[in-house]
């Protein structure tokens, strides 16, 4: 058969149309395959135990079992948790590290300290998937303060300024900043107290040492729940599963909200295509009731948002948390 000239040429472009989404593919498409062919590191940024090493050890052993490659978790605690993060944002990024992120390492640290810190919360990091919320309540010690609703505690602040005490577990961290926004809003002072970690901040607490705390969820519900401390209200806008008689703080204090999350990052520069993959095999595993329960067991609100959704809370969460330390004068070495 013989083709006229005009047919030859539409065929020529029909083939080649037909082959430039192949070649622009594989332009496009920089992750191999094969992902993953071999052991991801998990770098969890706190001490094993707790919340956030719990939820970096289920998703591990999930991604194992599913991909069939070990996943290695790494527990590097130090300086807010930007000890281990720093390590993640250095890595090589080609998904073979990855790190669990937290509001201290990627939001509130960056803010209260912007001179020594080793990565841009933001710029540093490709967002994977925000895993869950660790909620804070606000908690007093009963035997030295009478009030018994938020609104109470408010005018008793008000009442006596300055001459209450709350702790935290360190200057700069969830806790203290927590307060500070709380104090901002309300228009009340209290003296903060500083702890190296939150178990001795509890102790001295339950102790009658220190007035109140901004206090997770985790540590100082039970407490509560036995009577040797009075929750007064969440940070959260929403009322939680464990408490659902407890208010929000925000139904008596406008505008606060203070989410302390939890989520999965990678390098930036980590292709699209294995951070999609990394969201979607984890964003499964979150939906399952099984393990809904066990986050639930946690004290830990389950999440499970998006790349594009994670990264717009990162840049958002980022320029909050520099504008309250700006505006509060919060600033650590």
């Amino acid at each position: 058969m013989v083709f006229r000239k005009d047919k030859r040429i539409v065929l020529r472009l029909a083939l080649a149309c037909a082959l430039l989404p192949a070649f622009g593919g594989a332009q496009a498409q920089s992750a191999p395959a094969a992902y993953p062919s071999k052991p991801i590191k998990f770098i969890v940024p706190v001490p094993a135990g707790g919340a956030a090493d719990a939820m970096a050890r289920m998703i591990a052993t999930h991604l194992q079992t599913r991909w069939g490659q070990p996943m290695v978790v790494d527990n590097k605690p130090g300086a807010g948790s930007s000890v281990g993060m720093a390590v993640v944002a250095k890595a090589a990024p080609d998904g073979y590290t990855i790190g669990m992120g937290n509001v201290a390492a990627n939001a509130i640290n960056p803010a209260v300290r912007p001179e020594a810190f080793p990565y841009d919360p933001v710029k540093d990091f490709a967002a994977v998937t925000m895993v869950g919320i660790t909620p804070l309540i606000l908690v007093v010690n009963p035997q030295k303060v009478p009030a018994r609703t938020l609104p109470e505690f408010l005018a008793y602040l008000k009442a006596h300024p300055g001459q209450l005490s709350y702790g935290s577990s360190g200057a700069g961290s969830a806790l203290h900043v927590g307060m500070e926004l709380f104090m901002q809003k309300t228009g009340t002072s209290m003296v903060h107290v500083g702890y190296k970690g939150s178990a001795p901040m509890l102790t001295d607490l339950l102790g009658g040492q220190i007035d109140a705390a901004m206090d997770a969820a985790a540590t100082s519900w039970p407490q509560v729940q036995s009577g040797k401390l009075r929750a007064l209200g969440v940070s959260t806008a929403q009322r939680v599963f464990f408490a659902p008689e407890l208010p929000p703080i925000a139904e008596s204090v406008k505008g606060f909200e203070m989410n302390p999350w939890h989520g999965v990052m990678a390098p930036a520069g980590t292709p699209a295509v294995i951070v999609d993959r990394l969201a979607a095999e984890i964003q499964a595993f979150l939906r399952l009731p099984d393990t809904e329960a066990k986050l639930r067991e946690r004290g830990v609100v389950r999440v499970g948002s998006s790349p594009a959704e994670f990264a717009k809370s990162l840049r958002d969460e980022a320029a909050f948390y520099k504008k309250l330390a700006a505006d509060a004068g919060i600033k650590t070495e």
